[in-house]
């Protein structure tokens, strides 16, 4: 008997080790790479759309429609900035990983927001003048110990995952030459990590680049647009493009840039780009005889190994709208007329939804998701958009659906196969296009071949009304059988967050008037909200520590939308923030934003309406895009109407010689005259007198005229939207 005892407990002895190794084998630490990625864990985040499908679905439901009403702040983390924030943290055993303003990349425990480490890679901020759309970042890779990200001056470099030490560091583009910038996540797969660019409204030529991982070395570069034919062509991709261009495009750069969506394809093997718009806009400009102009706003499928060319679909021939096809590529499986095809699902700024098959890029279906007036249809057997008659702004100015901004930009979207559903940060939007007169190419200038500003509204009340009217935002459920929308959720303001789906039945997304939102997945039902007290516009993520689970999004206001079109508010931003929740979490409320400084203006400088139609026009040329329409900025950005007298004395210092070259504010002596500055400068102090007559009126007259206003931007926008 003591025998079979002993036999027992050696048993039960080695069962117990061999059950420790598994148990320790199982909790060892996750190795990033592309099998990890692929298997798409729940608990953690490992790559930009979570895996290579890049659905943005969670299979965690401990967060779910019953129970999402008790989820509160768990922690928040203070960036060291208050400009916008984009970034999808990418979140590996309870570290999570993001990027913040000027490519500062921040390493924080999942469970506490306590800093873990820093790396600021120091990105000179006279640079920030060449992104066309803040000084933003989308996120990093992580691949075998490493995190990776490209920095606004165009660099790719790779810190060690544990310490945020530096292992290397390329340089991606010329800069010396050629206003290049990176502000997208990069993605990694088969030990390559694959990056792009921005620039196309400065006069770039657009290409994606494939690096080692370990090393930093290039392996290939694909070129998107191609080059003077004169110079021979990289390869037969570029030779069949030159093709479907006329005139000297190169001397204009081609535009091009491969500035956001990248997707890694593991069943077929076939990496995704979405290429963007020309260089310039205006196709007229840089083709002047027609021509498709190919790779401009298509998807574009490449050998991962070696970048050669496979197939493409170009989504908008001769684009000249800045319809960029850089917008998330997801990809999926899918019944199409009874069989079952591999695709890839679309939702580009010019309005339709497309569903492409991804083994040979045939278009399968496009449908508008949004109001869209530029083509009424997809030809199928084309595979061509039918333009309306108005589309193109030739000879006089033409009221266009969608906008610039697109029906959706680089704000993520999200599937739930739980409803079948793809979730649209959409928008509803209208602009003038109109060509420029005697276009002139400027090096590191907007070179757009349209005029940007669109009709004069002096006061800032009637201007933000009407821009609620000319654009709206809205959460829109999208499905991609029937190709047609589910529900739609409109929100108080345009440029809203990307999405995250979680198998709890919900959809959260961020807003741009500054709600973190939780939505029913199956019918757009809201169900919690929380004041960030900023706007947001990045994407949600959700993870698990020690079996809780988490959702963390990042809170800050800026990006293309958000400088252009400044919100006026009463106080000023505050930093741009990590938000993290969780069920039941007791974190303290976050802290009152700052009030906002208003220095009064000196007494107007011109009554002449001609020096200051050319102040205003000089202004959207060189200013806007930084502080503001009509001179109205976000607040993270200085409000030219509210500076200190010392800024007005020293206005040609300032705008001209660039004395805060260092703070990021430029000389633009190369540009333009004292005349010109004079007028620019006109034209913002008109602003600000008219400004400062409206904050020294009645509060009971400003509620009058307020209430006026409303009611003409209502019957504005009930006009709109017959165009």
């Amino acid at each position: 008997m003591l025998e079979l005892r002993r036999h027992i407990a050696f048993l039960v002895l080695i069962f117990s080790a061999i059950f420790y190794s598994v148990c320790l084998h199982a909790a060892g630490p996750t190795v990033v790479n592309t099998e990890s990625i692929s298997a798409n864990s729940a608990d953690n985040w490992l790559s930009y759309g979570k895996d290579y499908k890049e659905q943005r679905y969670s299979e965690l439901d401990q967060i779910n429609v019953d129970n999402v009403s008790d989820l509160n702040l768990a922690w928040s983390f203070d960036t060291d900035f208050n400009r916008g924030l984009e970034a999808t943290p990418v979140v590996i055993d309870g570290v999570l990983y993001l990027t913040g303003n000027w490519s500062v990349v921040y390493a924080l425990d999942a469970k506490s927001g306590k800093l873990l480490w820093k790396y600021d890679p120091k990105v000179p901020r006279e640079w920030g003048k060449m992104a066309c759309c803040d000084v933003v970042n989308r996120g990093v890779a992580a691949y075998e110990g490493k995190i990776i990200f490209g920095t606004l001056d165009a660099r790719l470099i790779a810190l060690d995952a544990a310490t945020g030490e530096r292992i290397w560091e390329v340089l991606t583009a010329d800069t010396s030459v050629y206003p290049y910038t990176i502000t997208g996540a990069p993605r990694v797969a088969k030990g390559k990590v694959f990056i792009g660019n921005g620039g196309a409204e400065y006069g770039v030529r657009g290409y994606v680049s494939a690096y080692d991982v370990n090393t930093g070395e290039q392996q290939w570069r694909f070129y998107t647009v191609p080059a003077n034919p004169a110079d021979g062509f990289e390869n037969q991709a570029m030779e069949a493009a030159a093709k479907t261009w006329t005139g000297e495009w190169w001397n204009y750069g081609g535009g091009g840039t491969v500035w956001d969506a990248i997707v890694y394809d593991d069943e077929l093997d076939q990496l995704y780009i979405g290429v963007g718009n020309g260089s310039p806009w205006n196709a007229k400009v840089r083709s002047p005889d027609g021509g498709d102009n190919l790779y401009l706003s298509s998807i574009v499928a490449l050998n991962p190994d070696n970048g050669d060319y496979l197939w493409h679909y170009q989504e908008t021939p001769a684009e000249s709208w800045d319809y960029t096809a850089t917008q998330h590529i997801m990809l999926a499986d899918m019944a199409f007329d009874g069989q079952e095809r591999k695709v890839i699902w679309h939702a580009p700024k010019n309005g339709f939804f497309f569903v492409i098959d991804r083994t040979n890029g045939e278009l399968l279906s496009a449908e508008p998701y949004s109001d869209v007036n530029w083509a009424s249809h997809y030809d199928l057997e084309t595979g061509r958009p039918v333009e309306t008659k108005n589309a193109r702004y030739l000879t006089k100015a033409q009221m266009i659906r969608p906008s610039s901004m697109g029906a959706h930009n680089w704000q993520a979207m999200a599937y739930s196969p739980q409803t079948g559903l793809v979730y649209i940060p959409a928008i509803n939007s209208l602009f003038e296009y109109k060509s420029v007169k005697n276009y002139l190419h400027e090096w590191g200038q907007w070179n757009l071949g349209v005029y940007t500003q669109q009709q004069s509204v002096s006061d800032p009340i009637l201007a933000q009304l009407l821009t609620s009217k000319i654009t709206q935002g809205a959460l829109l459920a999208w499905d991609p059988v029937k190709q047609e929308a589910a529900w739609e959720v409109p929100h108080k303001l345009t440029w809203n967050g990307g999405l995250l789906a979680t198998a709890g039945g919900l959809v959260f997304q961020g807003a741009a008037d500054g709600d973190v939102l939780a939505f029913r997945a199956d019918n757009g039902e809201k169900l919690w909200s929380f004041n960030a007290n900023t706007g947001v516009m990045a994407p949600p993520v959700t993870y698990t520590v020690n079996g809780e689970q988490y959702i963390t999004i990042l809170a800050g206001w800026g990006g293309a939308f958000g400088l252009i079109a400044g919100l006026e508010r009463e106080v000023a931003p505050p930093p741009s923030r990590v938000l993290t929740f969780k069920l039941g979490g007791s974190a303290l409320a976050l802290p009152a934003n700052p009030l906002k400084k208003i220095h009064e203006p000196p007494v107007r400088i011109s009554s002449d309406q001609n020096i200051l139609e050319e102040g205003r026009s000089l202004y959207y040329a060189y200013c806007s895009a930084c502080h503001g329409t009509e001179v109205i900025s976000n607040g993270a950005i200085p409000d030219l109407r509210h500076l200190p007298t010392a800024f007005h004395d020293n206005f040609n210092a300032i705008v001209l010689d660039g004395v805060m070259k260092k703070a990021g504010m430029v000389g633009f002596s190369d540009v333009l005259t004292e005349e010109q500055a004079f007028a620019i400068h006109a034209y913002i102090l008109e602003q600000a007198n008219i400004d400062r007559e409206r904050r020294a009126q009645s509060s009971w007259w400003v509620a009058i005229k307020t209430w006026f206003f409303k009611i003409v931007a209502a019957v504005l926008g009930f006009a709109m939207t017959f165009v």
